[in-house]
C-alpha cells in the first residue's frame, strides 16, 4: 500500500510556512499520542505516521528533497529507513516532542556552559526600625549569611586549584533530560548538581564547594523617610560568585515598628487626641510631641466636635529624597467629664436650663428635628 503524503498526513497545504507545520504536527502529536490512547492500535499507527512527516517536513533539505522525488527520496538506495519511533529511547518521538514542546518545557533556553561563570545568589536580610528612625534617618550595623570565595582553590573547589572535569552524565550542560509519559523535561544533572563539572578532589578548605561560609558585618544607611517595605539594595555583597562570576546583592528589606501616638500612612502621620469638654467648647491650645521630640502647639477652635480633623502642615514624615514633609492629621476626641462634684453639677443643671433651644448645638438640634419630621410623617 502506498504511502500518504505527508502535507495530507500534517494536514496541512505544500505552501505551509514551518510555523504552520510545527503548529499542525503539535495538534496532532497530542491527539493520537500513545498515552491518550491506550490499546488503540490505529492511533499508534496515526502517531508513527505524523512524527515520520514531521522529521522531513521540519527539515528544510529533507523536505526539498520530498517535495522534488516524494517518498522515492528516502528509499531505494538512500540507505538504512531514517526514521527510528522507539519511544523509550533518545531519539525519536523525544527530541522532535521536546522541541516541538520547548517553549513550555523551557528547553528553548540556552543551557549553561560547562566552563562558564557562575554569579552568586542575591540575599535577602530583614531590619525592623521605629518610626524616629525612619523620620530622621540613621546608619545601622547589621549581621548576616553569606559565602566568600573560596582562595585556595579560586573557587573552582579542586584541590589543584585549577577547572573540573567535565561532567560526562550531562556532557557539561548542567541537565539532564527526563521523559515522563509525553511530558520531557530538563532536570539538574544528579552527579555535578547542575554544575556542568564534576569535582572529583576536592579543595581542602572548601570541600568542593568553590566558597566558604561566614558571618559578615555591614554598615547600612538608612535614609530619611523609608516606609514599611522599602528594599534597599547593596550592591556586591550578596553569595559569592564561582569561576570568575560576580557576588550577588543585598537586599535589605526595611519594617518600621508601631508608635504609641502616630499611625502612619505614607508620607502623612495620624493621631486621635482626647479634649476636655470645655477645650472644646471654648477653645484653647494643647501641646504635642513631634516625632523628632520637638513640642508642637496645636489650636483647639472654640466649638470643635468629636471626630472633627485639624491639619498640621509639614509636621508629617520626610519625603525619601526630597526636603519637603507630609502633614500631621490630629483627630480630635472630646471626653463628657465624668464623677462630676455638686457644685459641678449645679452648674451644669444651670447651663441646661438657660440653654433652651438655642443651645447652638448644630447636630443634636439637627437630629431631633428630624425625629419630630418622622412622628408627623407616622
Amino acid at each position: 500500500m502506498s504511502k500518504q503524503d505527508y502535507y495530507e498526513t500534517l494536514e496541512v497545504s505544500k505552501t505551509a510556512t514551518a510555523e504552520e507545520i510545527k503548529k499542525s504536527y503539535r495538534k496532532l502529536a497530542m491527539k493520537y499520542h500513545p498515552d491518550c490512547n491506550a490499546g488503540n492500535p490505529e492511533a499508534e499507527t496515526k502517531f508513527k505516521e505524523i512524527n515520520e512527516a514531521y522529521e522531513v517536513l521540519k527539515d528544510e533539505q529533507k523536505r526539498a528533497a520530498y517535495d522534488r522525488y516524494g517518498h522515492a527520496a528516502f528509499e531505494q538506495g538512500g540507505g538504512a529507513n531514517p526514521f527510528d519511533f522507539n519511544f523509550g529511547g533518545a531519539g525519536g518521538f523525544a527530541d522532535i516532542f521536546s522541541e516541538v514542546f520547548s517553549d513550555f518545557m523551557g528547553g528553548g533556553q540556552s543551557r549553561r556552559s560547562a566552563s562558564s561563570s557562575q554569579n552568586g545568589d542575591d540575599l535577602r536580610y530583614d531590619l525592623d526600625i521605629t518610626l524616629e528612625e525612619a523620620y530622621s534617618g540613621i546608619e545601622k550595623n547589621i549581621t548576616y549569611n553569606t559565602t566568600k570565595g573560596c582562595e585556595t582553590c579560586h573557587t573552582h573547589g579542586t584541590k589543584n586549584g585549577k577547572e573540573a572535569p567535565q561532567c560526562s552524565t550531562c556532557h557539561g550542560t548542567g541537565h539532564v533530560r527526563r521523559q515522563h509519559g509525553f511530558m520531557i523535561m530538563d532536570t539538574p544533572c544528579p552527579d555535578c548538581h547542575g554544575n556542568g563539572r564534576k569535582v572529583t578532589a576536592p579543595c581542602p578548605d572548601c570541600h568542593g564547594a568553590g566558597f566558604i561560609n561566614l558571618k559578615k558585618e555591614l554598615k547600612v544607611k538608612i535614609p530619611a523617610g523609608v516606609d514599611d517595605g522599602t528594599r534597599i539594595r547593596i550592591a556586591g555583597e550578596g553569595a559569592a560568585g564561582l569561576r570568575g562570576g560576580n557576588n550577588g546583592d543585598l537586599y535589605v528589606f526595611i519594617s518600621i515598628r508601631g508608635h504609641k501616638l502616630y499611625e502612619r500612612q505614607g508620607e502623612n502621620l495620624y493621631a486621635q487626641i482626647p479634649v476636655s469638654m470645655t477645650c472644646a467648647t471654648l477653645g484653647g491650645t494643647i501641646e504635642l510631641p513631634s516625632v523628632d521630640g520637638r513640642k508642637i502647639e496645636l489650636k483647639i477652635p472654640s466649638g470643635t466636635q468629636n471626630g472633627h480633623r485639624l491639619r498640621i502642615k509639614g509636621e508629617g514624615m520626610p519625603r525619601l529624597r526630597s526636603t519637603s514633609k507630609g502633614d500631621l492629621w490630629v483627630e480630635i476626641k472630646v471626653e463628657t467629664p465624668i464623677n462630676l462634684t455638686a457644685r459641678q453639677k449645679e452648674l451644669m443643671e444651670e447651663f441646661r436650663s438657660i440653654s433652651g433651644e438655642n443651645n447652638c448645638q448644630p447636630e443634636e438640634k439637627g437630629f431631633f428635628n428630624k425625629i419630630k419630621d418622622l412622628f408627623k410623617a407616622a
